[in-house]
């Protein structure tokens, strides 16, 4: 399907969960089953206590009413956001300044608990006990347990089950590449013609690296495409082990294939979720807006020599925002306070970089 010229707004990496086609059928399966339970309860719905209503409140604020809608059965979206908003009410009831009691625990260090607790899910209320002490906060395990509880937060035996979408991006950080494809209208003889241009980024540099373009983006064409990316020695993705990629019916079985026997595995996001793969689609934007939208292509000739143009300024010589405004591969050396400031062209001004001249 021909993608929009129009790219995505980016998005930034969000706390989605990495679904496949395993986790979607268990799904299935405990929405069906909940279906059965109401079934056998009949109208009158059992009650739920204080601990109950916490946990779901936590979890129903995350998933948002649209989706809560489809999956909630025994409460109803409204009930569980409200739930929601009354946690949120109780943590700033402060309370009266003669309480009887043992005083309640900094609000700091809870925060404290429940960050490491989500940083780092094999973790169990010892292990953070003792995390704690290291940093200077003395913390029963028993009260640790009790703020992971009332923040509708699972043991740790239950939190190792489940991997987040970021963090799987930051436990593959250093191997981890994605890739997609953008499109651009060329004039041919014939009259416009849509090309499809097929690109890979390192991750953890924002290198990029254009794999080709074509008109006709079929099996043939993807098949070369992999066997450049994996064969080779100085092969873009030699030494990664993840690529992330759209469920696009162009990465065919034989492009998975062959990605594997190189030592890459593909990872395919959830449809319709370009959230997870930001920082393609980031470059896609990067592109359209900086050179795409900006030039009119005579052949696809022209297209490639400015696409080999713009991945050049792209990875030597424009600051990236993602890498604390670093250059990713500079091919002039950068002196701070010597020299005349010089500006390199590329694309006819269309592109430019400023640096200082050697001396």
């Amino acid at each position: 399907m021909k993608r929009p010229i129009t790219p995505q707004l980016f998005l930034l990496s969000a706390l989605a969960g990495w679904l496949n086609r395993e986790q979607q059928r268990v799904l299935d399966y405990l929405r069906e089953e909940n279906r059965v339970l109401r079934e056998q309860l009949g109208p009158k719905l059992p009650r739920l206590n204080d601990d109950q209503r916490r946990r779901l409140a936590v979890r129903g604020k995350l998933i948002g009413r649209k989706l809560l809608g489809d999956f909630a059965s025994n409460v109803t979206p409204d009930t569980i956001l409200r739930w929601h908003r009354q946690l949120i009410a109780a943590k700033w009831t402060y309370p009266a300044p003669n309480r009887i009691g043992r005083p309640g625990l900094m609000k700091k260090i809870a925060a404290l608990i429940v960050r490491m607790a989500l940083s780092n899910p094999s973790w169990g209320y010892r292990r953070i006990e003792g995390s704690l002490k290291h940093v200077g906060h003395t913390v029963a395990h028993n009260t640790i347990k009790k703020v992971l509880k009332d923040n509708g937060i699972e043991p740790a035996p239950e939190r190792t089950k489940k991997t987040t979408w970021s963090q799987f991006l930051r436990s593959h950080w250093d191997t981890l590449a994605a890739c997609d494809s953008f499109t651009a209208e060329v004039w041919t003889l014939g009259g416009l013609q849509t090309v499809y241009t097929f690109f890979v980024i390192h991750v953890a540099t924002r290198r990029v690296h254009i794999v080709g373009s074509t008109p006709h983006p079929d099996a043939l064409f993807m098949k070369r495409a992999a066997i450049g990316l994996v064969a080779f020695e100085d092969s873009f993705l030699r030494g990664k082990t993840y690529l992330i990629m759209d469920r696009d019916k162009k990465f065919t079985d034989q492009f998975v294939e062959i990605l594997r026997d190189g030592g890459v595995k593909a990872v395919k996001i959830p449809a319709r979720s370009p959230n997870c793969n930001p920082h393609a689609e980031r470059f896609v934007k990067s592109i359209k807006v900086e050179l795409l939208n900006r030039l009119v292509f005579f052949g696809i000739g022209s297209l490639n020599r400015a696409l080999s143009d713009y991945c050049a300024h792209f990875n030597s010589e424009r600051p990236h925002q993602g890498i604390d405004n670093e250059l990713i591969d500079p091919n002039v050396t950068l002196l701070a306070n010597t020299g005349d400031v010089v500006r390199s062209e590329r694309l006819g001004g269309l592109l430019s970089f400023y640096h200082r001249a050697a001396a």
